[in-house]
This record gives structure tokens, C-alpha cells and sequence, in this order.
């Protein structure tokens, strides 16, 4: 089975589009925000840490996207939570203040977690066992050729626009593909129709579990391996954006690679690679000297967070076809309840010692590889079911 089998398929080219879109307006936003929150809007750091909380409250409430599909369609919900978003990005730069950008980041987020829990849930139902990873691995590396060409546009036109019009510039593309999306009708009626409750099944308890986990690590990863780099190591905005380019362009070759890997290896071995690799990582990162250690391990870290496709293809092959929409939406929920603390508690832990930090995540990286041990025995039970 290769991408080119399923590349002509009406869904894969509908998430195809959405997720280059995404991928404009996230980047965009991402890559303006730091800089229009201090410059303009004149944002302390307080501040900024509250707006930081603000964008993971909608990955906390996804799983309200399980009643919302009572009264629209998945696919048709999917376009729309990328209008959202596209909204979100387009008018941030026309409210510079904390409480427009808390707003406009806020109804951005709404948009980008319910695409990404739709997303994952649309490629689950449409695509086979052999199939999703190559979808999810292909998504991924467009979306991260997608992030370098934003990137590169950005440098060269920045001086000659405003941030409001970069903003909008960036959302308006966002918000034109979702339009058109949510016109088109890819859907199947050979598809099982999606139970519209939330589903909680003991069964599916590994797969929560590895969801949780995941969340917490990647919390961490995303507060304080840049601010470890720059606080420890003085890195400047440059060797920030070059290690940002460098994991996107690492990440358009490496992903494809991954999918095939899941399907050759099986998602116990994919997993429990990359959490084995984690540990050393997050060990490493605690006592590192060295910069250019400190900036290899960066690298690395992302490299192996796309391991995690295999969480999603290993529930996948565990599930109620029903029940792929609502747990899907339950686990982005349990996948960010870490948000809501792990930064909080991090901080403390970073004012006693930093290496507490990250020995901690290793130690979170090690009972992740004890559980991914569970993974064969759980597809065994589902054969025999």
C-alpha cells in the first residue's frame, strides 16, 4: 500500500487542503504573536503566560465536539472549525491589547483543536489499519513543508507590512480554504455512522492512558525545552527560528518513514522506541553543558513526538467503528488535562532545580514505555473478541 493508492481519494484531498490551511494560519500566527504581544500590545509576561493557558482551554473541551455533531455533519464541522480559526488569526492583529488577544487566540484555538480531533477522527473511520499511518504521515510532512514555506514568506515580507495585515493576510487564506471545504462532500455512506454520546469503554484503557501521557510530556517539552535553550544556553531569536526549520524540514522526510514504520513494526515496538529514546532525551537534557547538545536533544524530541501517530493507528484497530468520533474527541480532553497543570507544577519545580523538571519527564517517558509493553496483549483480546 502506497500514498499514491489513496491520494485520489475525495477525503484525503478535503483533509489534504485543510491541513495545509491549518498549517498557514497556525504558523503565521505563531511566528507573528510573540513579537506583536510584546511590540505592540506591550504584554508582560504574566500576561502572556495567562494567554498561553487561554489557547488550551478548547483542547480541554474538545470533547464537546461529540454533541455538535448531532446537528452537523463531521466533515462539514471539520471546514467550519477552520473558518474558526482562520477568524481567530485574521483579526488578532486589529486588537492589541490582553483582552483582544486573549479573544482572538482563544476562538483561533477553538478552531485549530476541533479540526485536529476531527481530523484524526475522519482519517480513522476513512482509511484502513495499513492506510491511516501513510495518511497521517503524509498530512504531516505537507504540513511541515507548509510551516518552512510561511516561514520563509514571512522573513521576506515582514518589512513591508503591517501585523495586522500579516495577520489577516495569514487568516484570510485560512479562512477561504474552509469556506470552500465546506462546500465540497467527501463522506461515504459505507462509513459506520458515529455515536453522538461520550464514550467511555474500560477496554479502551491503555489507549487513555498512552493519551494522558503523551499530554504530559508534551507539555513539558513545549514550556521549557526552548526556555531551557535560551535561558541556559543563551540562544538567540536566530538559532531558535533555524532550529524551528530544521525540525520542519527533518520532519517532511522523517514522517512518511515513521508511517511505514508502524505499519512494518507494529505500534508496540514504534512506541516503545520512541519513549526508550525519551528517556535518555529528557536525561540528557537535565544535565547537558553543552549548547549544541542541548540544541541536537531539541531536535530529537520533536523527531520522536511523531511517534505518536501509533497511539491513534493502535485505537484504531481496538474500536467500535462507532466509536471512533467520540474518543477521539475524549482523548484530546485527556490529552490536555495535563495542560492545566503540568506547566503550573513545572514552574515550581524550575525555581527549586530545572533538572527536576525533565528528570521528571523521563520518569513520565518511562512508565509510557511499561505501558506500550500492554499494546500486543490488547490487540490480542480484540482478535479473539
Amino acid at each position: 500500500m502506497t500514498i499514491k493508492n489513496i491520494s485520489s481519494r475525495k477525503m484525503y484531498i478535503f483533509l489534504l487542503v485543510l491541513t495545509i490551511a491549518t498549517a498557514i494560519g497556525f504558523q503565521g500566527w505563531r511566528t507573528l504573536l510573540n513579537n506583536f504581544a510584546v511590540e505592540v500590545a506591550k504584554l508582560d509576561g504574566g500576561e502572556f503566560g495567562f494567554v498561553g493557558s487561554i489557547r488550551e482551554i478548547p483542547g480541554f473541551l474538545s470533547l464537546l465536539v461529540i454533541y455538535v455533531l448531532v446537528f452537523i455533519k463531521e466533515h462539514r464541522l471539520a471546514a467550519l472549525a477552520v473558518i474558526v480559526m482562520g477568524l481567530g488569526i485574521s483579526i488578532t492583529g486589529f486588537m492589541p491589547s490582553f483582552a483582544g488577544i486573549a479573544f482572538t487566540t482563544l476562538l483561533m484555538s477553538f478552531g485549530f483543536h476541533y479540526y485536529e480531533t476531527l481530523n484524526q477522527s475522519l482519517t480513522l473511520q476513512y482509511f484502513g489499519y495499513s492506510e491511516a499511518p501513510l495518511v497521517m504521515g503524509r498530512l504531516r510532512s505537507l504540513a511541515a513543508a507548509t510551516n518552512i514555506g510561511v516561514g520563509i514568506v514571512i522573513l521576506s515580507i515582514s518589512d513591508h507590512f503591517s501585523y495586522s495585515q500579516l495577520f489577516f493576510g495569514a487568516g484570510l487564506i485560512t479562512v477561504i480554504a474552509g469556506i470552500y471545504c465546506f462546500f465540497q462532500d467527501p463522506s461515504s455512506t459505507d462509513i459506520p455512522v458515529q455515536h453522538k454520546k461520550m464514550i467511555f469503554r474500560a477496554r479502551y484503557w491503555l489507549f487513555y492512558a498512552l493519551s494522558f501521557m503523551a499530554g504530559a510530556r508534551r507539555q513539558i517539552f513545549v514550556a521549557f525545552a526552548v526556555f531551557l535553550l535560551v535561558k541556559k544556553f543563551d540562544y538567540s531569536i536566530q538559532a531558535v527560528a533555524g532550529l524551528f526549520v530544521l525540525n520542519n524540514v527533518i520532519n517532511y522526510f522523517i514522517n512518511p518513514i515513521i508511517a511505514k514504520s508502524v505499519n512494518r513494526f507494529g505500534e508496540r515496538k514504534v512506541l516503545s522506541l520512541e519513549y526508550a529514546a525519551l528517556v535518555f532525551i529528557f536525561t540528557a537534557y537535565a544535565y547537558t553543558d553543552s549548547p549544541v547538545v542541548g540544541g541536537i536533544l531539541y531536535v530529537l524530541d520533536n523527531i520522536f513526538y511523531n511517534f505518536t501517530m501509533a497511539i491513534k493507528t493502535f485505537f484504531q484497530k481496538i474500536a467500535d467503528p462507532k466509536d471512533i468520533a467520540p474518543s477521539m474527541a475524549v482523548s484530546f480532553t485527556i490529552n490536555h488535562i495535563a495542560a492545566v497543570f503540568v506547566p503550573a507544577l513545572g514552574g515550581l519545580a524550575w525555581m527549586q532545580d530545572y533538572r527536576i523538571v525533565f528528570i521528571g519527564a523521563a520518569i513520565l517517558s518511562a512508565v509510557s514505555f511499561l505501558f506500550s509493553q500492554f499494546i500486543d496483549r490488547e490487540l490480542r483480546l480484540k482478535s479473539r473478541a
